[in-house]
């Protein structure tokens, strides 16, 4: 049921602050909280208090907050606390500026000792940017800016929540009352389980990375999505069902939820590829990647391009062919290369498009260098070919053999993700696992996924390497053959300015 600016008003509500260790709730710990309680509209009371988090306070945090390891040495753990923090909080509105941060870290904090944290939750900077639309800023320096309010430590738990409460009773004094009215109603629908879903789900949805699938009637599989925080995106779906006909479809034909955890983003995307490509839920743009896929294969010596279905092509270290572009099916694949003979003034018979005697269309057009006719050869047209084609070259594999990519997630969960020939073998929990190479062997059989190749190319070209290893009987970590793979494309693009000078007249 949606909630009123004069429900609130009359509710137990509850602005919540807190100072940490860190950014995020799966590693870093609390610091400080800081809880100001009210109802209709007066303040009952505040409490505060700062927490041991049995590790070192960074410096940074340190200096931006002011709290040091010396002052909270002597200070109670988390868990000594947890009672009372959730007497606090127990049948009021949760209230925060950046909700999804400090509500992410009391349920973490809470999680951690068998305990739930159930509430409604509103997020001030949500509140601010539906407001007050023509802002430019909404973190809490710029919102007390602008609202004049009090607040004589900044960064400190019970000054911020304190600010928080003079926010809520500024706001009918600035903005009318049916536009505060539709922002909060916004605000906690976007956090609210739909009717027909077991409410508990809201609080067993994990703020982790990994996969979610929506199921509907009799089991039947609707969505799978990815995520890097689960509880966030789904509770996304639900909220962008008030303006997406296709969510709202979605949300009001789903019967149930469960999701997959993952170490990282990587495998994430790669376990919603094989999801969507195995299962075909009803409501996912289909990732075809499984599918067969084609490519041209260039040779040197000016002969025609061959069009191939890319699993009958070698892409191994020592006897890669020369691939250039990808294609769903052998139309787009011909599609693609006439477009680029007009571009690029190629010849078409030269390209294998043309048949028969004389010159091709394009050079009685004024459009072809003249391969077909004797007038280029046909080792500096093949050369052309590449050079127009370089940004769709498709890379050799970097390895000799399979190799994984070790991915830790901040929680301290490992997978390795075993690859071969660009092709997802296997996603394992532990080096151990690495041992059963002939199980390995026999996946390696799969058929080339263009989303896996894609999905891996992406994670390769990031400023962070990937934590490769060599598999074998003592597997170990390959920053050369990392480093060729991630550098491979910056050295592609120098081969092609040179090989262009080259060619100029």
């Amino acid at each position: 049921m949606p909630l009123a600016m004069g429900a609130l008003y009359d509710e137990p509500v509850v602005f919540v602050d807190l100072e940490t260790t860190g950014a995020s709730p799966a590693c870093a710990r609390i610091i400080e909280v800081g809880l100001v309680a009210a109802a209709g509209g007066a303040l009952e009371r505040e409490w505060t208090t700062l927490i041991n988090p049995a590790t070192p306070i960074p410096r940074m945090i340190q200096q931006f907050t002011g709290i040091t390891d010396e002052m909270v040495r002597d200070a109670p753990f988390f868990e000594d606390i947890a009672d009372e923090v959730l007497a606090h909080l127990e049948g009021r509105v949760f209230i925060a500026h950046n909700a999804r941060f400090d509500h992410g870290f009391l349920r973490r904090e809470l999680g951690r000792i068998g305990r739930k944290l159930s509430s409604r939750v509103i997020c001030t900077v949500r509140l601010s940017r539906r407001l007050d639309r023509e802002a430019r800023e909404h973190h809490l320096d710029a919102v007390i800016e602008r609202y004049g309010l009090a607040c004589d430590r900044r960064h400190r738990a019970l000054p911020d929540a304190q600010a928080l409460w003079q926010l809520w009773r500024a706001l009918p004094a600035r903005h009318a009352r049916e536009a505060i009215d539709h922002a909060l109603e916004e605000i906690v629908n976007a956090r609210a389980v739909p009717a027909h879903l077991p409410p508990t789900l809201a609080d067993e949805l994990p703020e982790l990375p990994g996969i979610y699938r929506f199921y509907g009637e009799e089991g039947a599989l609707l969505y799978v999505g990815k995520a890097g925080n689960i509880r966030e995106r789904v509770f996304q779906h639900w909220h962008a069902s008030v303006r997406d006909g296709r969510e709202q479809r979605l949300a009001a034909e789903t019967r149930s939820v469960d999701w997959i955890e993952t170490a990282g983003e990587l495998g994430a995307l790669l376990a919603e590829a094989r999801q969507i490509r195995e299962m075909r839920p009803l409501y996912n743009r289909q990732l075809r990647g499984a599918r067969e896929v084609w490519t041209w294969v260039i040779a040197s010596d000016g002969a025609a391009p061959e069009l191939a279905p890319l699993g009958q092509v070698p892409l191994s270290f020592e006897s890669a062919a020369d691939c250039l572009g990808l294609y769903r099916t052998a139309a787009a694949a011909r599609r693609a290369l006439e477009a680029l003979a007009r571009e690029e003034q190629l010849c078409l018979k030269a390209l294998g498009l043309e048949t028969g005697p004389g010159s091709c269309f394009a050079r009685q057009l004024g459009r072809c260098a003249g391969a077909c006719v004797g007038l280029e050869p046909l080792r500096r047209h093949a050369m052309r070919l590449q050079i127009a084609f370089a940004a769709a070259r498709l890379r050799p594999w970097p390895f000799e053999g399979p190799a994984a990519v070790r991915e830790r997630g901040s929680g301290g969960r490992t997978q390795l993700h075993v690859f071969d020939d660009w092709r997802h073998l296997a996603t394992i929990a532990s080096d151990e696992e690495l041992g059963d190479l002939e199980g390995i062997g026999v996946a390696r059989r799969a058929p080339f996924d263009l989303d896996v190749y894609r999905i891996l190319c992406r994670q390769m070209r990031r400023a962070r390497p990937l934590n490769w290893v060599r598999l074998g009987s003592a597997p170990g970590r390959v920053p050369d053959d990392a480093a060729r793979a991630v550098a491979s494309g910056k050295e592609e693009l120098g081969e092609a300015i040179e090989l262009r000078r080259v060619l100029e007249p």
